[in-house]
């Protein structure tokens, strides 16, 4: 808010002034730096005349302005590339998420987890550290916790730190984020803060509660010094959706247009480099709903001595998330690509659409259940102390902690053939259909007609039964205890342009350990028999219903799915019965109680309870022990003309790796040392102008599940990775440029130019591995997807096939392969290099030089270009050539609202994804060639666009009603293949909040 000498009036915006706002700052956005001076010297004109007419004018800015100008300011303190988002006032971040908050920063795009803002790359890169006032947190990962399980409200800022220095804790590769908590001594006042907000999302209609309060206040001791307290709570309880589709991707040579049973000459593509063509399988349709509720706590207990000497600190931060995802899956799998219907038709990247999938085509409809549960914790106890006037002693001891637990369940049925069944009670009698496939529009869910008279297959109960009952739960516990000493000795030997020398040391312990317990009972559709095998037994999906009254729900109709991607054409795949997720989710033992009953005297009979009959994974075991020594030295010089921050990091690791072999735990360890050298140079060039040069080199260990040598597999054990122990950190050369031009209130002009030069970036391989335990339990319904060693061969290849498109695992062909069945998996090794290079621009301005209400308008916008290449030829993960922000924003008198589109370009988001492995550029065949076309299984994501709106009114002194709309234009994230073809749409809510905030 700016006040002053102008008028007060409540008035109403028109649309007429919202327009010419609009046009007036997408026109200052891309002016020049040229007409900022003018601004500059029009704004000077004006202070000038004021002055002369004897004006007394006071300016106090808050609100968005206060914010903006904060984070200008620590910007341009700052010796280092830096940029940041600064709270107006406590508990008054500008956005309710710290990843969508930083979403906004010049540089910085995010990814999303159910439409919410989880995690940041930084110039495109997702290898980096995320802090809170300067320490690790933890998560299930390298990385830190994830960003939407932080509140926003117990923030005062957020860096993002692009250069380092020795002083820095290492292990960002692309840059560190530092979350500030508020210091009890710091405050000015007695501090109460609470606000109430409710949140609507759209595809769930569910109205959730968000609460935040804080309390701090500070008390004089006497003689005693000073003492300060901080205290935050948050609680959080939302229900989102997430509708999902997935097809899989397949290379067909020839297509037969005429349907006559031959392909000829004529009948292959011209719009591929091969002549193939690409067709979709396996189409998948899952609503996904997420039940999340978060509780978090932050304490901060600070004092000082009344020689105001130093101060001591304890900082303890609590965050638990909780809840359940629950899904239904409807999928229909095999059949082979026709021209039945004669509606075919080649589209101009080689994809097929309009074809029938027949033959060996079914479905496979199920229930899904998951979440990820995590406590965290991080505290500290530090201080520092001036011995002397020169010299400054610091330390900190930090523990940090996070247990996650992620339950997964499953209730599956597969399309059965009853009279089949009566004639081969032994055989597979799987119930084929046959289906029209439309994926003619990009952007939409493809649309699947069903032939033949058969009209909806998800809804005939008597045609579906049980296939199996499955539930596995990963336990993960992350641990660190850091210590760190830092001495500061100010100007050394009397040298007042030897500003400071520092040197400091930190040892960390470090522990992460990973475990799986499983329970699985599959192929009760053909193998569940009586107790003495003499009969065999099918469970039908309208028996189950007789069994069970209100156990089966038809959860959607096919209107209320997609709607914001909506179908390419008519689709008959919803509505579907199936059972209740919310049973699986929230009453897991009574579905297995369920289960029990309908396996009780047969050859499936269990006792106990699910807890009892779960098995531990000897495979999935894990356990990581690192331990690091670092030590710096830094120099801090002012030269007058530029300010120079040098000096070195150097940082030892030893990491031990531990995992079953052959029943034995058996360990691997690795070390290696690193010598990081880093400069930050800042020259200011005026008053208001900063020139600023940086040199560094960086690294970022692997992460634990790239070291892990256990393997994960994929619910259908057909899929797995494989970290490798041996694998050297990433290992990276940097330089930045830049320049900053600030001037008024809380404008800023500034431009950077980026080099990254990244030694040692991991690349994948793939291999079949011979794992006979895994492959006892594998699915085996789609055994062209399962990985076949060579004949003879009982050890891990690198050389292996698949069974023929559309064999079915019930035919005499498989029955001759099954014994080279492995499990296709993924592992990192070292060795790829890339670069990346690009500049950004970021601009913020207020237009308070005009009148009245019009002084309350201003943009802030950054631009981001980024360029990225690979020894392979393609681009790096992550990386978006071209992302951009713009915000513009209106505050006067109580009112404030904000603007915010965001926008980040189409992006390599994955080099190997599962649905995309046999599409690359060549379209050469189904056979994974990396040497001979390193783009095939490219999964790229398609450019990406969010809206969204804020808007508040200060009630008065105390209390803000505070609104805010997320994703207002509720775009999908699309993903495609190298050429384009769509493989996954995913659609999320758009989120309404209203509420209020009062401080007291």
């Amino acid at each position: 808010m700016v006040s002053g000498n102008r008028d007060k009036s409540n008035s109403t915006r028109s649309q007429q002034a919202w327009r010419a706002a609009l046009c007036a700052s997408v026109a200052f956005s891309f002016a020049s730096p040229v007409f900022a001076q003018d601004v500059v010297e029009v704004q000077q004109e004006a202070a000038n005349q004021a002055e002369d007419d004897k004006v007394l004018d006071t300016i106090v800015v808050t609100g968005i302005r206060s914010s903006l100008k904060k984070a200008a300011e620590l910007k341009r303190d700052s010796s280092q590339v830096i940029d940041a988002i600064v709270a107006e006032d406590i508990g008054k971040l500008p956005d309710n998420n710290i990843a969508e908050a930083l979403q906004r920063v010049t540089g910085v795009s995010i990814n999303r987890d159910f439409g919410v803002g989880n995690a940041v790359s930084i110039r495109g890169l997702p290898q980096n550290r995320v802090e809170i006032n300067g320490r690790s947190t933890l998560g299930d990962a390298r990385q830190g916790i994830s960003l939407d399980d932080m509140p926003a409200a117990f923030l005062s800022q957020v860096e993002v730190i692009k250069s380092p220095t020795p002083e820095m804790i290492e292990g960002a590769l692309g840059g560190t984020v530092n979350m500030k908590t508020l210091r009890p001594l710091e405050l000015s006042d007695r501090v109460l803060s609470v606000s109430v907000d409710a949140e609507y999302a759209d595809k769930t209609e569910n109205i959730a509660p968000i609460i935040n309060g804080t309390y701090g206040d500070k008390w004089d001791l006497g003689a005693g010094g000073s003492f300060g307290v901080v205290a935050s709570l948050s609680y959080q309880d939302r229900e989102l959706r997430q509708d999902q589709f997935q097809q899989d991707l397949r290379v067909q040579s020839g297509f037969d247009w005429n349907d006559d049973g031959t392909i000829g000459v004529d009948e292959f593509s011209s719009n591929t480099p091969s002549g193939n063509y690409i067709i979709s399988r396996e189409h998948k349709y899952e609503p996904w709903v997420e039940h999340r509720e978060r509780t978090a706590a932050n304490v901060s207990l600070q004092w000082a001595p009344a020689n105001d000497r130093g101060n001591f600190y304890f900082d303890f931060n609590y965050t638990d998330r909780d809840g359940g995802q629950e899904a239904y899956s409807v999928l229909q799998a095999g059949g082979s690509a026709t021209n039945a219907n004669g509606t075919a038709v080649e589209k101009e990247n080689g994809e097929l659409t309009g074809f029938v999938l027949e033959g060996s085509n079914f479905i496979l409809p199920k229930t899904w259940s998951t979440f990820r549960s995590t406590e965290s914790f991080s505290n500290a106890l530090g201080g520092d102390w001036d011995f002397t006037d020169s010299l400054n002693v610091s330390f900190e001891f930090a523990s940090a902690k996070s247990d996650q637990k992620t339950p997964a369940s499953e209730f599956n049925w597969r399309a059965h053939d009853q009279a089949a069944e009566a004639l081969d009670p032994a055989g597979q009698n799987r119930l084929f259909i046959d289906s029209l496939i439309d994926t003619s529009s990009h952007g939409s869910v493809p649309g699947v007609t069903y032939l033949n008279g058969v009209e909806n297959p998800y809804l005939n109960q008597e045609a579906l039964a049980l296939r199996e009952f499955r539930h596995r739960t990963d336990d993960i516990e992350n641990t660190e205890d850091a210590f760190r000493i830092d001495v500061e000795y100010a100007n050394p030997g009397g040298l007042s342009w030897f500003t400071a020398a520092k040197a400091g040391v930190r040892v960390t312990d470090r522990s992460y350990e990973r475990n799986r317990s499983e329970f699985r009972s599959a192929n009760l559709h053909q193998d569940l028999t009586s107790a003495d095998g003499s009969e065999y037994i099918v469970w039908t999906m309208a028996e189950f219903a007789n069994l069970y009254p209100g156990t089966l729900v038809t959860p959607y109709s096919g209107t209320e799915l997609f709607d914001q991607a909506g179908y390419t054409s008519e689709n008959q795949t919803a509505p579907f019965t199936l059972y209740n997720a919310a049973l699986l989710s929230q009453d897991l033992e009574g579905t297995f109680g369920i289960f029990q009953e309908l396996v009780q005297g047969t050859n499936r009979e269990v006792t106990g309870t699910l807890q009892d009959n779960l098995a531990f994974s000897e495979s999935a075991y894990t356990k990581i022990e690192e331990d690091t020594q670092a030590f710096y030295v830094q120099g801090e010089f002012d030269f007058d003309v530029a300010t120079v921050v040098a000096g070195a990091r150097f940082v030892d690791t030893e990491i031990t790796a531990s995992a079953y072999q052959d029943g034995v735990i058996v360990t691997d360890t690795e070390s290696y040392s690193d010598l990081l050298p880093s400069i930050n140079i800042t020259v200011p060039l005026s008053d208001n102008t900063v020139l600023r040069a940086s040199g560094a080199k960086v690294m970022r260990r692997a992460d634990f599940g790239e070291l892990s040598p256990a393997y994960d597999f994929n619910s259908d054990v057909v899929t797995a990775t494989r970290g490798n122990p041996g694998l050297e950190p990433y290992r990276a050369t940097q330089f930045d440029f830049a320049v900053e031009h600030y001037w008024g209130e809380a404008n800023m002009l500034s431009a950077t130019v980026f080099y990254k030069d990244v030694a040692s970036f991991l690349q994948s391989s793939i291999y079949c591995a011979y794992e006979p335990g895994a492959v006892a339990s594998q699915n085996q319904s789609i055994p062209s997807q399962i990985c076949l060693l060579p004949e003879g061969v009982t050890e891990d290849s690198f050389t292996y096939s698949s069974a023929p498109d559309g064999t079915d695992e019930g035919s005499a062909l498989w029955a001759s392969l099954r014994d080279r069945a492995g499990v296709q998996t993924t592992t990192q090794t070292n060795g790829q290099n890339g670069t990346i290079q690009g500049f950004e621009l970021g601009l913020v301005y207020n237009f308070d030089f005009l009148p009245g209400l019009w002084s309350g308008f201003g943009v802030n916008t950054n631009y981001t270009y980024s360029e990225s290449t690979s020894p392979s030829g393609t681009p790096l993960e992550d990386i978006s050539k071209n992302s951009y922000n713009f915000q513009v924003f209106w505050e006067y008198d109580a009112f404030a609202a904000r603007l915010a589109y965001s926008h980040r370009g189409r992006f390599l988001d994955d080099t190997t994804q599962k649905r995309t492995e046999h599409i690359g550029l060549l379209v050469a065949s189904n056979t994974i060639d990396l040497d001979n076309d390193p783009t095939q299984g490219n999964s790229f994501r398609d450019e990406i666009s969010q809206l969204d709106f804020s808007a508040s009114w200060d009630v008065n002194d105390w209390l803000t009603v505070v609104g805010s709309a997320t994703n207002l234009t509720g775009e999908p994230l699309i993903s495609s293949s190298a050429q384009g073809v769509m493989w996954e749409i995913q659609e999320s809510d758009s989120r309404y909040s209203l509420g209020v905030r009062a401080k007291f």
